[in-house]
C-alpha cells in the first residue's frame, strides 16, 4: 500500500470546504508515533455555514414509496456490500469537533441554557389556532394513510390538522408535540406543531374545499362528507375533539432529501447526506426518542426567502413525529419496532438457522396501560437499535463519533426540561406525563452511557496558567460529569505532549481524576518559531483505552483542533 496515498485519504476525509479545518500531510515522523496525520490552522473554528447564497428554486423530488423502501430494505445493501465501502469519518464538522451552524442544524440547547418556556414554545412563529376559531377547511392532507386537513385559522395562518387514531387516543399528537419540540431545541429545524381541542361545530368548510387522494388529484369536499369524517374522530365527553395542528412551512415544497448523496440542483448542499454529522449523529438521539419512523418522507426542503436580503435557498426539516417514543410499535401491533427492521435478514436468517428455537429480544415486550403512552421502555440497547427500515443511510453509516455527539446533545436536557417538554403534549392522566419523563430520563442516561463508553470522552478542554507562569488543560470526562461511571480506582488518564512533527516533548504523565474538572498540570510545549503543540489525553478503563487529541498553537497556547480516535 502506497503510505502517501493512505495518509491523503485520511486527510482529504476530514477536511471540508465547509468547516474551515486545514490539515497538512504529514512529516515522517508522525509514522513513528503513530500519531494521526491532521493538523489544524491557527485560525478561529467555523461555526455557521455559508450555505445560503442565492440559488434558483430546485426541481421537486417525487416520492416513491414502494420503490424507496425495495431500494433500501433489498437493492441497495446488496449493492453496497458489492461496492465494499470503507468507513468514512463524517463532514460537516470544525476544527473543535462541533457541527457549525447551517440551513440544517442549528445549535441550541447544546451550547445555551433555554429557559422553560423556549422549550415549551419550540420553533412557535404564530403560537397554536386553537384561541383563533373558527378554522375554515380547505382541503384534506395529502400524504399518509390518516384523516387529516389543511385549515385556516380565523387569522389568515394554514395548518394541517391531523388527529390520533381510535383505540390510540392521545399517543400520536402527544408523540408529535414533545418530539418535535425536543429535535428542534437539539437544534434541527421542524413545524411549528401545537396539540389543539376543539368542537364539530369549530370547522367552516370553504365554498372551493377539496378532497385531495395520494396523487394529488381533487374534488369537491361537501359538508356532509366533513361531517362522516369527523365521525371518525373520537369525541370526548364534553363534545371536544383532540387534534394536531401543524403551521404550515413557509416557502416552495421540494419533497424530502435524498439519504445519499446530494440535491444536484442545489448548489449550497455540498456534503454528501450520509456523510453529514448532523444527521448521522441524529441516530443516538433518534433512539433515545424511539423515533422508528425514519424515512425520505419525513424530511422536507423548502426553498425559502431571507426577508431581510431577499436571497432564496433550500432549508431542511425532519417532521411527521407521532409514531416516536414507541407509538408505532403499539400502533401497527408489532412489537419488532425499534429491535428489527420491517424486514430484517439478520433476524430471518438466525431465526431459520435456529429452527425458530432462539428467543428475539422484542418477545417479552410489554406497553405500560397507560393513556397517551406507546411501547416505551426505560432500558433498551442503544448499540443494537433499528429504525423502521435501513433505508435511510446516515444512520447505517454513523459511527461512535458522530453518536458521542448526538450523545452529548441528549445530556444536556435537565429533568426539569424534560419534564415542560412533556406537558406540550397535554396528556390527560398525570401518570402518563409522569411515566414518559421517567423514562426519557432513564433512556438518557442508558445512551449516553453506551456512547460515552466508546470514545474518550473528554469535553470543555481550555487552557488554564498555572502559578510558575506555564499552561495546562483542564477538561471534564462526561462518563464522570453526569455519574454514568464510577471514579475511584476505574479511571485514569496519560498525558503526553508532542511538536507539529509528533517527537514528543518530554514523558507521559499519569493523572486521576479529581472532583469536578481534571487539570495537566503545566504542559511542556512546543517553543519554536511558529509555537504547535498536541496533547494526548488517552483515557484508560478496565477494557477500553482512546485517545482525544488537543492542538494547541501560540507561545500563549490555546486551542485550535480536537480530533477524537
Amino acid at each position: 500500500m502506497n503510505p502517501i496515498r493512505t495518509r491523503t485519504r485520511l486527510v482529504l476525509a476530514f477536511v471540508t470546504t465547509l468547516t474551515g479545518v486545514v490539515a497538512t500531510a504529514l512529516l515522517g515522523g508522525c509514522g513513528a508515533t503513530s500519531l494521526p496525520p491532521v493538523r489544524f490552522a491557527d485560525a478561529p473554528a467555523v461555526v455557521v455555514v455559508n450555505d445560503r447564497r442565492d440559488t434558483p428554486a430546485p426541481a421537486p423530488r417525487p416520492f416513491g414509496r414502494s420503490l424507496y423502501h425495495f431500494r433500501g430494505n433489498f437493492l441497495r445493501p446488496l449493492t453496497r456490500s458489492l461496492e465494499l465501502p470503507r468507513p468514512q469519518r463524517a463532514l460537516g464538522v470544525n476544527a473543535l469537533d462541533e457541527v457549525p451552524d447551517s440551513t440544517w442544524f442549528t445549535n441550541r440547547i447544546g451550547v445555551r441554557a433555554l429557559s422553560l418556556d423556549e422549550l415549551r414554545a419550540g420553533p412557535a412563529t404564530v403560537g397554536s389556532p386553537e384561541a383563533h376559531r373558527p378554522w375554515t377547511v380547505k382541503s384534506t392532507k395529502i400524504g399518509g394513510a390518516s384523516l387529516g386537513f389543511v385549515i385556516e385559522d380565523a387569522r389568515g395562518e394554514r395548518f394541517v390538522l391531523k388527529f390520533d387514531l381510535r383505540g390510540f387516543d392521545e399517543i400520536e399528537t402527544a408523540a408529535d408535540a414533545i418530539v418535535g419540540r425536543i429535535l428542534w431545541a437539539a437544534g434541527y429545524n421542524v413545524p411549528e406543531d401545537h396539540v389543539v381541542y376543539f368542537r364539530a361545530g369549530d370547522l367552516r368548510l370553504a365554498p372551493d374545499a377539496k378532497v385531495k387522494d395520494v396523487f394529488g388529484n381533487a374534488r369537491p369536499l361537501r359538508q356532509r362528507e366533513l361531517e362522516e369524517m369527523l365521525a371518525q374522530v373520537v369525541t370526548d365527553e364534553r363534545g371536544q375533539i383532540r387534534g394536531l395542528a401543524s403551521r404550515w412551512l413557509d416557502g416552495t415544497w421540494l419533497g424530502g432529501h435524498p439519504a445519499e448523496g446530494v440535491r444536484r440542483d442545489d448548489p449550497n448542499d455540498r456534503i454528501p447526506h450520509e456523510l453529514r454529522r448532523d444527521l448521522r449523529g441524529a441516530r443516538a438521539i433518534f433512539s433515545w426518542l424511539d423515533h422508528t419512523d425514519v424515512k425520505e418522507d419525513n424530511t422536507l426542503d423548502m426553498w425559502v426567502v431571507d426577508p431581510e436580503t431577499s436571497t432564496h435557498y433550500v432549508k431542511h426539516y425532519l417532521l411527521d413525529f407521532g409514531k416516536a417514543m414507541g407509538a408505532m410499535a403499539v400502533i401497527d401491533g408489532d412489537r419488532r419496532r425499534g429491535r428489527a427492521y420491517v424486514a430484517d435478514v439478520g433476524e430471518i436468517v438466525a431465526s431459520l438457522a435456529s429452527v425458530g428455537l432462539n428467543r428475539r429480544s422484542w418477545e417479552d415486550r410489554g406497553r405500560p396501560e397507560l393513556r397517551g403512552v406507546g411501547l416505551f421502555e426505560p432500558l433498551y440497547d442503544p448499540g443494537a437499535w433499528k429504525p423502521l427500515t435501513p433505508s435511510y443511510l446516515p444512520f447505517l453509516v454513523a459511527d461512535r463519533y458522530d453518536q458521542f455527539w448526538g450523545a452529548r446533545i441528549i445530556m444536556r436536557f435537565t429533568r426539569a426540561q424534560l419534564e415542560a417538554l412533556v406537558e406540550t403534549g397535554r396528556l390527560t392522566d398525570p401518570r402518563s406525563a409522569a411515566y414518559l419523563v421517567d423514562t426519557l430520563v432513564a433512556r438518557q442516561r442508558v445512551t449516553a452511557r453506551y456512547w460515552f463508553s466508546r470514545v474518550s470522552p473528554i469535553d470543555d478542554i481550555a487552557v488554564t496558567d498555572v502559578p510558575d507562569g506555564g499552561h495546562a488543560l483542564c477538561f471534564d470526562d462526561l462518563l464522570l460529569r453526569y455519574r454514568l461511571a464510577p471514579v475511584e480506582g476505574v479511571t485514569r488518564y496519560r498525558v503526553t505532549t508532542f511538536d507539529r512533527d509528533g517527537r514528543a516533548l518530554g514523558p507521559a504523565r499519569e493523572l486521576r481524576p479529581v472532583p469536578g474538572r481534571t487539570c495537566t498540570g503545566r504542559l511542556a510545549v512546543d517553543t519554536g518559531g511558529a509555537p504547535y503543540t498536541m496533547v494526548r489525553i488517552q483515557t484508560l478503563r478496565p477494557g477500553f483505552d482512546g485517545s482525544t487529541y488537543v492542538h494547541l498553537a501560540g507561545r500563549r497556547p490555546r486551542v485550535i483542533g480536537i480530533w477524537r480516535q
